[in-house]
């Protein structure tokens, strides 16, 4: 194998490793610094993969996609919920520039109509579950965000078992984070649901956009 191919494969297998060794890590009694990093490190290396296959611009925002999404990881731990809030904000942003730059040209009437209710229904949903009022509307924008970025990922030209679906995972693992202020604060899965699914649909997300790219870099 080709050592250029062969190097992003050992970054992506390092992602996968660091993410599920970071749940076993939550038995352990470790330092908190060492915590963050490691929570950070799988979507470092996804934005690393993304890098190092970067070649042009729709490249270099996948990569700003990951890295945004792993600043928001350990933000999330050193700063809280909002300050990690908007790191994330950032990169779905950035990912609503992509998927628009990347339109899918023809769209069935279902997936328009998936794209166009995903946005208000996880609003509804995010509005509903903290029983914190407080943090409701706050969380509500963001989910907003969130569910912007999918419905555009769904509506690209990037493969929806892969973009698409990771963006949904994506979604459904924040609602479980606003659902574990809520009804589910004592579900003692909740949290290994949100990380796999919050990895997994990260990892979906850069294998897809990256691949594309790989084949049909100008769309």
């Amino acid at each position: 194998m080709d050592r250029r191919n062969l190097a992003p494969l050992l970054v992506l297998a390092g992602a996968l490793i660091a993410s599920v060794s970071y749940v076993a890590s939550w038995d352990m009694a470790i330092p908190d610094t060492a915590s963050m990093l490691w929570k950070g490190a799988g979507v470092t290396l996804l934005a690393l993969y993304a890098g190092m296959l970067a070649r042009n611009l729709d490249g270099w925002l996948i990569c700003a996609v990951m890295a945004f999404g792993a600043l928001g990881d350990m933000l999330l731990e050193a700063a809280g919920l909002t300050v990690g809030a908007v790191a994330f904000l950032i990169g779905h942003l950035i990912a609503i520039w992509l998927y628009l730059r990347n339109r899918r040209p023809v769209l069935t009437r279902s997936q328009l109509l998936l794209a166009i209710c995903l946005v208000p229904a996880t609003g509804v949903l995010t509005f509903l579950l903290p029983t914190d009022r407080g943090l409701a509307l706050a969380a509500t924008l963001y989910s907003m965000s969130l569910a912007i970025m999918a419905a555009m990922a769904w509506t690209s030209r990037f493969p929806r078992a892969l973009v698409g679906a990771g963006a949904l995972m994506f979604v459904v693992s924040d609602l479980l984070i606003f659902a574990r202020a809520g009804p589910l604060v004592d579900a003692a899965w909740i949290g290994l649901a949100i990380w796999g699914l919050y990895f997994a649909g990260q990892t979906l997300i850069c294998l897809g956009v990256t691949r594309t790219l790989a084949r049909n870099p100008l769309g």
